[in-house]
C-alpha cells in the first residue's frame, strides 16, 4: 500500500511527462491523458464501446495494417495487425457506461510513438461520429 501512494506521489510531482520502474514494471503518464505500462499506451475514452471498437477497426484499416486478426467479445476486445513491418496488438475494454480504455502496444517492447500515432487516429475516427 506504501509503495502505491508513494507512486501516486511521485507521478504527481514529476509534472506532464513522468516514469518509473518498480519491480520490473514501468509504468508513466503523458500529459495527464495516457497511461504507458509495460510498453502499452493506454488511454480512456468517453465514448460507448461499441463506437470505440469501430474506431479502431477504422484506424487500422486507413493505415494499411496486414495480417489483421481480431477477436471481440462483449466487454472487449483484441485487433493484432502488422502496421509497416511493426506487430501492433489494440485491447479495447469496457469500462462503463460511455467509458471505453484502448490499449496500444507496438513492435517488440512498445514503441511509445508509434502508439502514440494510433490513439491519434483512433481520436479522429471517433470524432466523426
Amino acid at each position: 500500500m506504501t509503495k502505491k501512494i508513494l507512486f501516486l506521489i511521485l507521478l504527481l510531482l514529476a509534472g506532464c511527462n513522468a516514469a518509473i520502474n518498480m519491480n520490473g514494471k514501468v509504468a508513466g503518464i503523458s500529459s495527464g491523458r495516457f497511461v504507458y505500462q509495460d510498453g502499452n499506451l493506454i488511454s480512456n475514452y468517453k465514448a460507448d464501446i461499441e463506437l470505440v471498437w469501430k474506431a479502431c477497426e477504422k484506424s487500422v484499416t486507413e493505415l494499411k495494417a496486414a495480417d489483421i486478426q481480431k477477436e471481440r467479445k462483449i466487454s472487449s476486445g483484441i485487433i493484432k495487425s502488422v502496421i509497416q513491418d511493426e506487430k501492433v496488438t489494440i485491447k479495447v475494454e469496457y469500462v462503463d457506461k460511455d467509458l471505453t480504455s484502448v490499449s496500444v502496444f507496438v513492435g517488440v517492447v512498445g514503441n511509445n510513438m508509434a502508439a502514440q500515432l494510433i490513439h491519434d487516429k483512433i481520436i479522429a475516427n471517433l470524432a466523426k461520429h
